[in-house]
């Protein structure tokens, strides 16, 4: 039995009182994680009781502050590519090119593409809406599209920099060059997400059917009317695709300045960050797809107005919801079960490249947030890297695996994907929980035998 004042005693009070609300009574998410932040606060001793609601609103505040913006971006974006009928454009253009037994391949590459300059909840913005859309043109495979545009995002977001997890961690790792754990990550991420996306996509999605839901503004009769229009009525494929090229681009700008060039000041570095940074990004990208959607749709200006204002207020209560889930994560962060579980873990009697996995894992799913459970690890493991027997890039590698580990309540992107993509709680921890664990034990797989093969010492 844990001590009273134990971390793990608030761990797992606020997940017994999440799972209550939310799977047992089904109340709204926004209720749900609320309540269930305060109670964590009440039971740890690191926050005193008055200051539980401050706690909570700076956590909230924190997430709202950093996704916010990108959100209501993100709901104008798909709300307008779906109804001006230029994701329906841009799958047609796949499925012309692969053919529609492979749609899910072109969905794949895609996500590991953009992946690799932009983080990932901007990916899942971006290509929502065509897995959205690539469901009304096929009619089918919902659940498939939804795990390889995951799995090609994640494997990415936690192996391959310039992304910003994964570079973090090789810049604290002594030793560890970029070049060589970008070409690392590429080795580990590709069969990963072939396995753990495609392979999963395609076994769930022999086992499940997950219907289409009125989600980012868009219910399914509009979804299945622009499904069935004719390509003469539909913009043009480059036209389509240009909100998410703008978006790319611009965030590109940014990560290769700093990230690959190494430029951290000057005029060239000032604007790239600028322009980079995704809340400016995505409102350009915003920009674009609504003026096709109001030149496409023949709707009034006024109509049209009011339609992207709905898609603002969706946008709102997604970014509620997902920063709640920050905020749930970041009370478990402050009741100490990070640290916690770390410091019982360091001392396992196993391998060191598994230790790392299970620290950065058992933080992940503690608290929530991939990229804090691979800082937190890489500073524990750091100065114990010089006992490796192997290259330290395959420390990093291990820290990403586990990182991704187990997505559930706790993480905001538990709720980012549940939302933009129309699901139910059970839906999600089928498909996207399930895959972010299959991702993280793949990795840690693939990462033991690349390292017994090619130590690279």
């Amino acid at each position: 039995m844990p001590y009273p004042h134990s971390p793990l005693v608030a761990f797992l009070v606020g997940i017994a009182v999440v799972i209550f609300l939310l799977a047992y009574l089904d109340l709204p998410a926004v209720f749900g994680l609320l309540v269930a932040s305060f109670a964590v606060g009440l039971v740890t001793p690191r926050v005193a009781p008055s200051a539980i609601p401050e706690q909570i609103v700076t956590a909230f505040g924190e997430e709202m502050a950093g996704i916010g913006i990108p959100i209501l971006m993100a709901a104008v974006i798909g709300k307008s590519m779906m109804e001006s009928g230029a994701a329906q454009r841009i799958v047609r253009g796949f499925t012309d090119v692969l053919g529609r037994d492979n749609a899910d391949i072109a969905l794949w590459g895609s996500s590991s593409f953009l992946a690799i300059p932009v983080f990932f909840d901007n990916v899942f913005y971006l290509l929502a809406p065509l897995a959205r859309s690539m469901r009304a043109r096929i009619g089918k495979n919902y659940p498939l599209y939804i795990v390889v545009v995951g799995a090609g995002a994640a494997t990415t977001h936690v192996f391959v920099p310039p992304t910003p997890g994964p570079l973090a961690v090789a810049s604290q790792i002594p030793g560890v060059g970029l070049g060589l754990t970008i070409a690392v990550g590429l080795t580990v991420a590709v069969p990963t997400a072939a396995v753990a996306g495609v392979g999963y996509g395609r076994w769930i999605n022999r086992r499940m059917e997950i219907p289409l839901r009125e989600a980012m503004g868009t219910d399914v009769d509009e979804l299945n009317e622009v499904a069935e229009r004719s390509s003469d009525h539909l913009p043009g494929f480059l036209e389509s695709a240009l909100p998410i090229f703008v978006a790319v681009l611009l965030v590109m700008s940014g990560t290769v300045t700093s990230n690959l060039l190494g430029l951290e000041s000057g005029p060239v570095a000032a604007t790239t960050t600028l322009l980079g940074a995704p809340s400016l990004a995505l409102t350009a990208a915003a920009l674009v797809a609504a003026y096709t959607f109001y030149r496409y749709d023949d709707l009034p200006r006024e109509t049209w107005a009011e339609e992207i204002v709905d898609a603002l207020r969706d946008g709102g209560h997604i970014a509620a919801i997902t920063c709640l889930g920050g905020a749930f994560g970041g009370m478990l962060a402050t009741a100490g079960i990070g640290d916690y579980l770390a410091g019982g873990l360091r001392e396992i009697g196993i391998g060191f490249l598994v230790t790392a996995w299970l620290i950065a894992a058992a933080i992940r799913i503690a608290q929530g947030s991939a990229t804090v459970a691979m800082l937190t690890t890489a500073g524990i493991m750091a100065p114990l890297a010089g006992s490796l027997s192997v290259n330290p890039v395959y420390l990093v590698m291990v820290i990403g695996a586990g990182g991704n580990i187990f997505s559930w309540y706790p993480d905001s992107g538990f709720w980012l994907v549940k939302e933009i993509c129309g699901l139910t709680q059970a839906e999600t921890l089928k498909t996207w929980t399930v895959l972010t664990t299959l991702v993280s034990v793949m990795g840690l797989l693939i990462v033991l035998v690349l390292s017994t093969v090619l130590p690279l010492a």
